[in-house]
């Protein structure tokens, strides 16, 4: 259902609230509940201003809006409003797969369209979206007299902030959102301190910025998220701290190869700028407010993609137990070995495999400048059989997830695409993991910048084309695009779980996933490859996983992803009780309830799976050990549930007994209460299958 309700033209409202003087503000938009508010004002110098509240209080002081263009005068002031529109609109939609089936789309929209005073009489409008849980406003350059594009040197949208918050950040790389999440004062930001990382391939921060989605926690007790909706061919957008001033604004990822942050023909929109706004930590993540900004999708059947569980050669590179290349004499894409992983994964209700390292090149993937062409995508290893390994895999109903490492040479991907998802399509695969470890090649280009967004794009479009959906790592951010591109099923765009393995720094931390899941999680979908048993990593004496078993059990629930990973040997699963969870677990969802969370300290979360109706519950913590109470009001009323707990036992700790675990069997209700100890690195996992009546 779809309602739009246009209630007057804006001008009416010019006059009803008076604008002789430029600097009051006279353009108001409040949200459907009238939580969120957002005021529009052009100062003494016609230059735009917002300012946005919440429930009365000032979330955003005045903030101007702001463009530099080259061969272009700046648009910093001299404008007046020349039109405008007020629209209600409430619109629900389906999701093909993902965090709940039916999303609902409500809000209130203000256009503005401003005009300079003097030549040349430049045009464009502001679009602000106010909803209940935040707002949201973008650009549209219209079509200028004598000129058909615009180079932007920079976009300048400041965020004035109320107070001195605490924050949730990583810096703002313009390669790379491989950082562990930093918590701080705002005024304490200082991102150009992560500039040296022996663990980054690749990695550029050159001013002291932060990437997004940001979090932020006010003295009051208020949450917000800062980040960006629909990014559609233009620069991924980092946010300049002003310490002083408490203050952030807008810093496009640029090109030192052509010298600008954007190129656009006109006209066109700008991607969203996002708030959101929750009183709560857990309200941060049930907002669809950064998906619904996104158009509906672009194609109607998206049925060729099934939501799986996987498995993969990959853990045990990481491991070094084996290559990815040939040469090594360890190589792991062997066609046994991934016939061994199928054997297992049909076992056990895993119907996906990834195979990485299959494919000719990876003897010179990696420390070299010239990295064009190293890969072709269709070329398998002497000692590996992708057919036979494909049709075996159909036979015991495990599809092949195929791996293409572009080495940051997009370019040469763009020639080949073509070829690599016709042999794909040709042997019936849907799905592909894409790599882009490395320094972008051409050099002076940079992951998040407009080139690499456009090409990102171009994969998606071709996934279309082809019935393939990608799963990109190294990528750019997500933005809510999965929506209109339902085939974007997931994407890493955070330090995952490898980090584990082989990072110098000791690994991820337990307060890791904890903060990941009101930050990053925002944006979208996250291939963390969960599962881990093996928590002390016997391949790698300095190394081990910073949690419980009962917490990687748990993340199976509290990480959104269409995609699951089983990323741990097979060894290590057989026989082992824990691993019925990861059998039963769903992968998509009907519904999601948020039971609890603080940012950074822990979070539990409630997921319905489709078609069967079976619950899923996961809880973990970091380092703290910490008492929860668990209500399971979300369960129907009158019917009953076989619930199944993993937790951490007794004497469980991330550090010293990670593999202490319990497995309990009860029944539950809407009305029932359950406490639950997470022991430090540790937590919780839940089914719930309906009692048979």
């Amino acid at each position: 259902m779809k309602i739009f309700v246009r209630f007057f033209p804006l001008l009416l409202v010019f006059c009803i609230l008076g604008c002789s003087s430029v600097d009051t503000p006279a353009h108001i938009l409040h949200s459907p509940a009238k939580f969120t508010t957002i005021e529009f004002a052009l100062d003494e110098h016609g230059v735009p201003v917002y300012t946005v509240f919440f429930k009365g209080d000032t979330i955003i002081r005045p903030s101007q809006m702001q463009f530099e263009f080259k061969d272009q005068p700046a648009m910093r002031g001299n404008m007046k409003v020349v039109d405008g529109s007020i629209e209600r609109v409430e619109d629900n939609w389906e999701m093909p797969w993902g965090e709940k089936r039916y999303v609902e789309n409500i809000y209130n929209e203000m256009v503005l369209d401003l005009m300079e005073r003097q030549s040349p009489r430049r045009s464009f409008s502001i679009h602000f979206r106010a909803y209940d849980d935040g707002v949201a406003f973008r650009y549209q350059f219209n079509d200028q007299r004598l000129v058909d594009s615009v180079i932007i040197l920079e976009e300048r949208t400041d965020f004035n902030l109320k107070g001195d918050h605490t924050v949730w950040w990583i810096p703002g790389d313009w390669d790379i959102y491989e950082h562990l999440y930093s918590t701080t004062l705002f005024s304490e930001i200082d991102a150009t301190t992560k500039r040296d990382h022996p663990n980054l391939a690749a990695t550029f921060i050159p001013y002291n910025a932060v990437n997004t989605p940001v979090t932020m926690k006010t003295e009051n007790g208020l949450y917000l998220s800062f980040h960006e909706a629909n990014l559609t061919d233009y620069a991924g957008m980092t946010l300049a701290v002003d310490t002083s001033g408490m203050a952030m604004h807008s810093l496009l990822v640029g090109s030192d190869r052509l010298g600008y942050k954007v190129k656009r023909a006109l006209p066109f929109y700008t991607p969203w700028r996002t708030i959101q706004i929750s009183k709560t930590a857990a309200g941060l993540i049930e907002s669809d407010l950064i998906v619904n900004l996104n158009e509906p999708s672009k194609v109607d059947d998206i049925s060729w993609f099934v939501p799986k569980k996987y498995m993969g050669i990959w853990w045990e590179m990481h491991l070094d137990i084996s290559s990815w290349d040939l040469a090594s004499g360890r190589h792991g894409a062997t066609t046994d070995n991934a016939m061994n992983f199928i054997d297992f994964a049909s076992a056990n209700n895993i119907t996906g495999l990834l195979v990485e390292g299959w494919n000719t090149g990876w003897e010179r993937w990696i420390g070299f400048d010239d990295r064009e062409g190293v890969f072709d995508f269709i070329t398998p290893y002497p000692d590996y059989d992708l057919s036979r390994v494909v049709a075996y895999g159909k036979d015991k109903g495990v599809e092949l997830i195929m791996h293409h490492e572009t080495s940051a040479a997009p370019r040469t991907y763009d020639q080949q695409i073509d070829t690599a998802f016709a042999l794909m399509q040709s042997l019936g695969i849907h799905s592909v993991k894409t790599g882009y470890v490395g320094k972008i090649i051409p050099k002076g280009e940079y992951h998040h910048g407009q080139w690499m967004v456009n090409h990102y794009r171009r994969v998606l479009d071709k996934g279309l084309q082809y019935n393939i959906a990608i799963n990109a790592h190294e990528p750019i951010k997500a933005t809510g695009l999965r929506r209109t591109y339902p085939n974007a099923i997931s994407r890493e765009g955070l330090r995952g779980q490898e980090f584990n393995a082989w990072a110098s720094d000791g690994g991820n931390p337990p307060e890791h996933l904890p903060i990941v899941v009101f930050t990053r999680m925002l944006a979208g979908p996250i291939d963390f490859t969960p599962g881990v048993f093996d928590i002390s990593l016997k391949q790698k004496p300095d190394n081990k996983v910073n949690t419980t078993i009962a917490h990687q059990l748990a993340l199976y629930v509290v990480i959104n992803s269409p995609i699951q990973m089983a990323c741990d040997l097979v060894e290590n699963y057989e026989g082992h009780p824990a691993f019925q969870f990861i059998r039963d677990v769903g992968v998509t969802w009907d519904d999601t309830r948020v039971l609890g969370g603080e940012v950074g300290d822990y979070v539990i979360i409630a997921r319905q799976e489709r078609e069967t109706g079976a619950w899923f519950v996961g809880g973990i913590t970091d380092e703290e050990e910490r008492s929860v109470r668990v209500h399971f009001d979300f369960l129907p009323v009158s019917r009953s549930y076989n619930a199944v707990i993993y937790r951490d036992g007794d004497e469980a700790h991330y550090r010293d007994n990670p593999t202490d675990y319990t497995i309990e069997n009860t029944v539950v209700d809407s009305q029932s209460e359950r406490d639950f100890v997470m022991r430090p690195g540790g937590g919780f996992a839940i089914s719930l299958n309906p009692v048979s009546k």
